[in-house]
């Protein structure tokens, strides 16, 4: 048996994933006899069928399904050795890019950017802020080396640090309802007035939405801060991140709603990254730089203060 190539496991593996040569073939970026004839060899090397080609789809003989299962393992590791080489030969990066949430709370975060920078001046701090799913699709499009952001941590291929809870709550201002804010404020009484979103910031928006009112008027802004100060103008109503609304919940210019009906929301304010993509050592670095300092965050904000129970004869 002489030695077969990757590239003729990596055939092999397309052919199995993709049910056929000509999707293998497509996956590849290679000609359709191009990879025929990789598999064919691989098969003569090895003196295996490894494919029953006698349907309209290939099928894995036994022997090809038990062999499929070593080269699924060899050729993640190999993509885990390319992975390790491309760290091995980048040097100080001469930029690192990081995107900030809209859930981002700046003053603790740019904090300890802001230490760890000054540790590094041959590399220069490039930061963007994206809203609700735009942090997301910036670095699953390799647009970004890390994001501060809440994350779908059911998504293999990103890696990340939790830096702690941000409550969102829903407020208004005084005054902004004829009636009183308590906790038993149903969205059937919220629908005559005005509820202030945030715009998604991605090229390609997922609809998501924090308890929005079927049937209310909307309001769209930029970002949380806009979002505040219509609501302080009674504007309109809507879920802002606590830590922005500390003084106003306290002061009373800010009166939460929340109750049965509008819990409120409470998201895990995380650092992330693509897990299955190769980091320099600075990356790096932040990367550890994080992980010691974390989390950020104080454990009030990630609970929602509740609205006041209304007097009985209020009622």
């Amino acid at each position: 048996m002489t030695d077969f190539t990757l590239h003729e496991l990596q055939c092999f593996d397309a052919v199995v994933r993709d049910g056929g040569f000509q999707a293998a073939a497509e996956r590849l970026h290679r000609s359709h006899p191009s990879v025929f004839a990789a598999v064919a060899k691989l098969e003569r090397q090895l003196g295996l069928t490894l494919l029953d080609r006698s349907g309209y789809r290939v099928q894995l003989t036994e022997a090809g399904r038990a062999f499929h299962r070593k080269v699924r393992f060899l050729l993640h590791e190999a993509g885990e050795l390319q992975t390790y080489a491309a760290q091995l030969a980048m040097g100080q990066e001469a930029e690192l890019r990081v995107v900030l949430g809209d859930l981002c709370p700046l003053p603790p975060v740019l904090e300890l950017l802001s230490t760890f920078f000054a540790q590094c001046p041959q590399t220069r701090l490039h930061l963007q802020f994206e809203t609700v799913t735009g942090p997301w699709e910036r670095l699953l499009e390799n647009e970004t080396d890390l994001i501060v952001h809440r994350v779908a941590k059911s998504d293999v291929r990103m890696e990340w640090i939790d830096l702690g809870h941000v409550a969102l709550v829903p407020v208004v201002a005084p005054g902004f309802l004829p009636f009183p804010p308590d906790t038993d404020i149903t969205p059937q009484r919220m629908q005559a007035f005005t509820q202030c979103v945030v715009r998604d910031s991605a090229r390609h928006p997922s609809g998501q939405g924090h308890f929005l009112v079927d049937g209310a008027p909307r309001s769209s802004v930029p970002d949380h801060l806009m979002k505040k100060e219509l609501i302080l103008h009674g504007m309109a109503w809507g879920h802002v991140p606590r830590f922005m609304i500390e003084d106003e919940l306290r002061d009373g210019r800010l009166l939460s709603i929340a109750g049965r009906h509008f819990p409120g929301v409470v998201e895990e304010l995380s650092a992330a990254r693509r897990r299955d993509q190769p980091h320099g050592p600075v990356a790096d670095q932040l990367w550890d730089f994080l992980t010691r300092h974390a989390p950020l965050l104080r454990p009030a904000l990630g609970r929602v203060p509740r609205a006041k129970k209304a007097p009985a004869h209020d009622r």
